[in-house]
């Protein structure tokens, strides 16, 4: 099982991504922000403190599958925010 400290770091890193992917493509087509890649980032920052928010969690009886859980959440929610972008 990967640290909790690196799971923190994939969090950020990955949803960091998708935040970023979603600024390019608004520099490369509008050159502004458009209704829907500011929700797309705000449902982006959402799942980032929903799942920082279940990590640090201490009331968990198996850390170890509820790391996991929150990784394939992770995966789940990355996986839905990239195909929003591509559909913009």
């Amino acid at each position: 099982m990967a640290s909790v400290k690196n799971l923190k770091k994939d969090i950020n890193f990955v949803l960091g991504d998708i935040i970023e992917a979603v600024y390019l493509w608004e520099m490369t087509t509008t050159g502004k922000p458009t209704e829907q890649t500011e929700a797309l980032v705000d449902e982006a920052i959402a799942s980032f403190d929903s799942l920082i928010k279940k990590l640090n969690d201490k009331k968990v009886e198996n850390k170890k599958e509820h790391y996991k859980n929150i990784n394939k959440e992770l995966e789940q929610t990355a996986g839905q925010l990239v195909e929003k972008i591509n559909a913009l």
